[in-house]
């Protein structure tokens, strides 16, 4: 059975860290493309980064580059989404999410993964 479990969630000062972390199971992080999601209240969910399958090319929305970066670890089955100078406007319940279909270029957009995790709330604030 194939699942996404996120952690690593909490609250955090304005231009403080989190790392997220998504444990896989049912299948191996390196055959599909992964992607991190975020949905802020009253707001649609959106695409953060993503890793790909093949190559593990990354990519990043614009709001978000510079200060975060995702990663995985083969070993672990797992995949990482590091948080730097993080802002109020980065509030939301962040989601891990796997597209089975192997791409070299990942995208964020939503329609193309099939499984996702339960997610884990971001809070950004004094």
């Amino acid at each position: 059975q194939l699942q996404l479990v996120e952690s690593g969630g909490g609250l955090v000062q304005p231009g403080g860290s989190l790392t997220l972390s998504c444990a896989a199971s049912g299948f191996t992080v390196d055959s599909y493309d992964i992607g991190w999601f975020r949905q802020a209240p009253g707001k649609e969910r959106e695409g953060v980064s993503c890793i790909s399958s093949r190559g593990g090319n990354t990519y990043y929305t614009d709001s978000v580059k510079g200060r975060f970066t995702i990663s995985r670890d083969n070993a672990k089955n797992a995949v990482y989404l590091q948080m730097n100078s993080l802002k109020p406007e980065d509030t939301a319940v962040y989601y891990c999410a796997a597209d089975r279909t192997p791409h070299y270029y990942c995208s964020v957009s939503l329609t193309p993964y099939d499984y996702w995790g339960q997610g884990t709330q971001v809070t950004v604030s004094s």
